[in-house]
Parts: C-alpha cells; sequence; structure tokens
C-alpha cells in the first residue's frame, strides 16, 4: 500500500510586490514528504527555496503574498486556516530554524527563558515542566541542560545552533525546516550538526526540510531532493536517483560544478544568469542558459514529467538529453 504524504504542496505561487509589478518568486511549485524524510532543496541565491519555507508556515514578510495553490500538512490545508488557527499550528506540528539562526536568539535573555516562551505558548503546561522539558531538549541536541541558564553569548557558533534545534524541537512538531543550518560555521562543527539533525530524525521520525546550497550536504543527509531555479521546481526526486541520473539540464550542470578529489578537470560552471522575475520571462526559466534549448522552449512551459515513481522533470528535451 502507498505511504500517505504527511506534507503536500501544489502548484504553490508566491509573489512580491515590486515597483516594477510582481515578482514571481515561486511560481507552481508542487512536491510531497512523506513521514520520517528529509527533503533537500537547492539553487543558487534567489531561486525561491527560502520563499517557499516561508510559505509553508506561512511567515512571510511584508510584501509578499501567496497567489494561488495549497498546502495540506496531514490532510489539513494551511493555506486555508485563519491566523490564530496557523498560530497553533506553528511550533506544534510544524516549525522552522531561520537563515541566520546565529543572530536569531535574544542577546539579553538566558536560552531557557527564550525556549521555555515557546513551549508556555503552545501548550498547557507549568512552568517547572517546561523547564523539566527543556533539560531533556538539551540532552537530546547534545548540550548540558545547565547550560539553560547562559546567555547567547556564552555560546561557540556550533552551540547556538543547537540551542536553535531544541528550539525548533520544543513542542514535538511533525516537520521541521531547516534553512541553511550550517551557515557559517566552521567544517567540523557542520558535520557535527549534520550528524546531529540525522540522529533526531532517525529517533524522533520528523519530516525534514533542509535547504542549502551544498549539494554534497544533500547527498549526505537528504532522502529526496528538489533543484528550483527561477520560482520553479524543475526537477524532484529520490536522491539516489537523480545524483546517480540526473534529468534537468540545470541539475546535471549543477552535479558538475563540484569540485572532485581526483581528477585534476577543470571546474565547470553555468554561464550567463537567471531572468529578471518582474518582467517578461521564457517559458522554461533555463532556456537562456541552457546548451539544449529551443524556440519551443522560449514558448511552452515544459510540464512536470513522470520519470520514475515520485520522480520527475520539467524539461521538453529530458528523455533525447539522456541519451547522450
Amino acid at each position: 500500500m502507498e505511504k500517505q504524504h504527511q506534507l503536500e504542496v501544489a502548484d504553490l505561487r508566491t509573489y512580491y510586490r515590486t515597483n516594477r509589478g510582481a515578482l514571481k518568486a515561486v511560481d507552481g511549485v508542487s512536491f510531497n514528504l512523506q513521514k520520517g524524510e528529509i527533503l533537500g532543496l537547492v539553487g543558487e541565491s534567489g531561486c525561491g527555496k527560502t520563499t517557499l519555507a516561508l510559505s509553508i508556515v506561512r511567515l512571510l514578510p511584508p510584501g509578499a503574498y501567496v497567489a494561488d495553490g495549497k498546502v495540506s500538512l496531514d490532510g489539513q490545508n494551511l493555506l486555508a486556516l485563519n491566523e490564530q488557527q496557523m498560530k497553533n499550528i506553528r511550533w506544534k506540528k510544524a516549525s522552522i530554524i531561520f537563515q541566520g539562526a546565529l543572530n536569531s536568539l535574544n542577546p539579553v535573555l538566558p536560552v531557557k527563558e527564550q525556549i521555555a516562551e515557546a513551549i508556555l505558548a503552545h501548550q498547557k503546561t507549568s512552568r517547572s515542566n517546561a523547564e523539566g522539558r527543556i533539560d531533556e531538549l538539551f540532552n537530546a541536541v547534545g548540550l548540558e541542560p545547565s547550560r539553560k541558564e547562559n546567555f547567547p553569548h556564552e555560546f561557540s557558533g556550533g552551540l547556538k545552533q543547537r540551542v536553535m534545534i531544541a528550539m525548533a524541537l520544543a513542542c514535538d512538531p511533525e516537520l521541521v525546516i531547516a534553512d541553511e543550518p550550517t551557515t557559517a560555521l566552521d567544517v567540523i562543527v557542520q558535520y557535527q550538526i549534520l550528524e546531529l539533525i540525522r540522529s533526531l530524525r532517525d529517533k524522533l521520525q520528523i519530516s525534514m526540510i533542509l535547504i542549502t546550497h551544498d549539494l554534497s550536504v544533500v547527498a549526505e543527509l537528504c532522502d529526496k531532493v528538489g533543484i528550483m531555479y527561477a520560482g520553479k521546481m524543475v526537477e524532484f526526486g529520490d536522491i539516489f536517483e537523480i545524483f546517480e541520473k540526473p534529468k534537468h539540464p540545470y541539475t546535471r550542470a549543477l552535479l558538475k560544478s563540484i569540485p572532485k578529489m581526483k581528477g585534476g578537470k577543470e571546474l565547470s560552471y553555468i554561464s550567463g544568469s537567471v531572468p529578471d522575475l518582474t518582467g517578461p520571462v521564457p517559458s522554461c526559466r533555463f532556456f537562456g542558459r541552457c546548451p539544449f534549448g529551443q524556440k519551443i522552449c522560449e514558448e511552452v512551459e515544459p510540464p512536470n514529467e513522470s520519470v520514475t515513481h515520485d520522480h520527475y522533470v520539467a524539461c521538453h528535451f529530458w528523455k533525447e538529453i539522456e541519451k547522450q
């Protein structure tokens, strides 16, 4: 029997109001995630990854709005909820570790106060129970419970990130979104944080969305990968399948741009630039940079075509490219 999807995003469109018109930051994105899976969202800066994450939990900045689409968590359409109903979803069912999390902690409060605030706001419990929960969370993320009394400046970057992960887990959410969780950390600490995320997923069976530029992180940690380009999800599927047999020209180009330990080959790069999303754009957003592009790519938007079960690609010529 096919497993039920825990998170389903269907034809999501999130735009920003600008003086030049609507900027289509997320434009028709669809994907699904099952319980206990980690999805890696990959793409260059400005492709819509963070906007997609903020749309799911409905924490968009001023000027941004969801124009269309559906976001279902456990069968409940989050976009149909009012703000009070959505507040009951955040932290309890879905939480987010924001980009720049190292600067997200209040510098004048002990970290225990900041975590307790989330617990007391969303769960009917006593202050003493909340503090007991903080001890459990600190043990889970590899921190000494006594350190809950410390202020943020008393933690290193890696330990601050562990505090932020503990906060995200405070109310036992089913879905955690981590936006660049290893940014500004050295390689060793990055590895420790990724191992922590993996162990928490395995232990708690939570679903996760990991936003990153680093394809090696995705390869190490994720079950599925979504490749985004200029507001579109151009390829989505099983991590092994996409890394072994990428179908979209952009995915192929990204994988070729990863430095190799052996071989000494010249590093590949993607020429050209991303289209201006406030003006007219080609029907295939990658058209101007694609070595396989033809006139139909400029005029007709490529549909999402199924490659195998749960693996799709948006390219008119992926079958022909595959044969090369």
